[in-house]
């Protein structure tokens, strides 16, 4: 039986034509040089098609990304057969793979959204019928419509993912392509539908005046305890989520979820644990900016702006997430010399660094070169469609080619395949649980309310120190 893609990522190994770290700034710089080249045609304000508006931009930006994780983890790469996978170029196999996301991408947001969603359901997908509302110009029925789509796109990038890397294609594992991906779809669509109307859809509401009161909950609920009527609020958590699905599947290789011996209880703690984190994470980021900034006042604008808050909260998520691929891509999940929980912990300091310095690096520079507006909170300074633009370039890269040209792709042998499953065997049972491990947790633990308290202590320095924008 044709297999396509199914376990081609953990089949496949990538051969480096020179040593380290040469592959992986070949990578970086070809990359890069990709990123601004499409940058400037896509999204640049000063460039060709000027989609950074900021939403229409991040609405390709974000829906791009969707696309390559069905094609990817949901539909393993069908209807490509596995020899092609495997004999094809990197740039042509690539080519044609990218290709093939783009137009699904314009078929989804022109066909479905806007076409039949627009027209038949929700007006505001569609910019023609915004523009038949009194007093809605062009630019906003525009950025309005790319907005709840966008909206929706973020529920997607976390359910989509979640779905294979917590639940495990679960009850679907053992179903053949395309069956198993349009099961996993129609599933985790539904889902996104009923968390958009849930979180997303109070919010477009209230967008127009008056407030739609009969078709939406107005004031949205979260109101009381968010502080905002804004959506931010769960773009905020289901952002923290979409990172936190990535860091567990990458640089934590699933850990400390794939402990767990009973596989029901496996799939639904990763699932619920990857929100519990994304929700740690999503409160500390906000209060962060209190410790920082100083508390939000609602009826503000812009940094000391609730609604402003929760979306930074999102904006400062996906700063994590750029070194953690990168990591995982192009560095080989470096290190692998030690136990798995000391690997993780070391991915998971060098990643909490290189965010840091990414942020500060932003900030300070990305208006000279990619046309955003120099601020933290300028309406035009959306940081995460610069970094997701440069993520689906990474995730085409190392899905698609193979991390051309800096590697070779050759398919494992049967005994290579049992080797590994060997050696991760091997590495689990190391941690099984034995007071050493106990101890551990327990050091662990006391240092992660130190580094907490001294986090605490730092912020406001830091912020009174360090100028990051001149």
């Amino acid at each position: 039986m044709e297999r396509y893609g199914v376990g081609y990522l953990e089949e496949r190994k990538l051969v480096k034509r020179w040593p380290q770290p040469m592959p992986a700034i070949v990578a970086l710089v070809l990359t890069l040089a990709v990123f601004y080249v499409t940058w400037w045609i896509f999204q640049d304000s000063r460039g060709w098609m000027r989609m950074y508006t900021p939403y229409v931009g991040y609405m390709y930006t974000r829906w791009w990304l969707i696309m390559l994780i069905w094609m990817v983890y949901i539909f393993n790469y069908w209807p490509f057969k596995r020899s092609w996978l495997e004999n094809s170029h990197p740039l042509y196999k690539g080519a044609i793979l990218t290709a093939i996301s783009v137009g699904i991408l314009v078929i989804l947001i022109k066909g479905f959204f806007e076409g039949l969603l627009g027209n038949l359901g929700l007006a505001y997908f569609n910019p023609g019928r915004l523009l038949e509302l009194p007093g809605v110009t062009e630019f906003f029925a525009i950025e309005y419509a790319a907005l709840a789509c966008l909206m929706f796109a973020a529920i997607a990038s976390w359910l989509s993912p979640a779905w294979v890397v917590a639940c495990e294609e679960a009850p679907w594992q053992n179903m053949s392509q395309p069956a198993k991906g349009i099961s996993i779809l129609v599933m985790t669509f539904f889902l996104s539908t009923m968390i958009y109307f849930m979180t997303m859809h109070s919010h477009m509401g209230i967008l127009y005046y008056p407030w739609q009161y009969f078709t939406s909950i107005a004031p949205p609920y979260w109101e009381r305890f968010a502080d905002t009527v804004s959506g931010n609020f769960h773009v905020s958590w289901i952002m923290c989520a979409t990172v936190t699905v990535w860091i567990v599947e990458t640089i934590w290789e699933r850990f400390p979820f794939k402990l767990i011996k009973t596989t029901w209880l496996r799939r639904v703690t990763a699932f619920f644990g990857i929100i519990a984190i994304a929700w740690a994470l999503h409160f500390f980021l906000y209060f962060a900016q209190e410790l920082t900034w100083g508390q939000a006042i609602r009826g503000t604008r812009r940094d000391f702006a609730p609604d402003w808050r929760w979306l930074h909260v999102g904006e400062m998520a996906v700063f994590f997430l750029v070194p953690a691929l990168f990591i995982t891509f192009y560095c080989g999940n470096w290190p692998k010399r030690f136990s798995l929980p000391t690997n993780v912990l070391v991915r998971t300091l060098i990643t909490a660094v290189a965010a840091i310095l990414l942020y500060y690096f932003y900030y300070a520079t990305s208006h000279y070169f990619l046309g955003t507006q120099k601020g933290f909170s300028h309406p035009q300074q959306f940081p995460m469609i610069p970094t997701i633009w440069l993520i689906n370039i990474w995730l085409a890269h190392h899905w698609f080619m193979d991390n051309w040209p800096g590697w070779k792709m050759v398919p494992k042998t049967a005994d290579e395949i049992a080797a590994d499953h060997a050696e991760e065997e091997a590495r689990l049972a190391e941690v099984r649980w034995n007071p050493t491990l106990g101890w551990g947790l327990g050091v662990g633990a006391v240092c992660g309310v130190v580094i907490y308290f001294i986090i605490l202590a730092v912020l406001p320095w830091a912020y009174e120190s360090i100028t990051i924008i001149h």
